[in-house]
């Protein structure tokens, strides 16, 4: 896993990239504010419910949550499924917030 910044992470957002985003918090925090990411919470790739993102395993697969920590959880948890290329944006949408709004 690797650590991702929001500011990388935005900027290739407004370059008009398209990412492979994962949002891992629960419903309610996910309908407060997104950035557009496919929403799978963490205890559901805990259990590794994760047949909607199966074909992603070879791509680069960007994890947020609020802060960061959740997020690097499933990012190692989806290495160890076997995804390739996982990374955890640090500081989670708090931090994406605090720069952006």
């Amino acid at each position: 896993m690797i650590n991702i910044s929001a500011e990388e992470v935005k900027q290739r957002m407004d370059a008009g990239e398209q990412l492979h985003l994962l949002d891992v918090r629960e419903p309610y925090e996910n309908a407060e504010f997104n950035i557009g990411g496919i929403l799978i919470p963490l205890g559901k790739i805990q259990g590794f419910q994760i047949e909607d993102i199966e074909d992603l395993k070879n791509e680069e697969v960007i994890c947020y949550c609020r802060s960061g920590n959740r997020s690097g959880q499933a990012a190692l948890i989806l290495e160890q499924a076997g995804f390739t290329n996982t990374k955890n944006l640090t500081g989670g949408m708090l931090n994406w917030q605090d720069k952006f709004k």
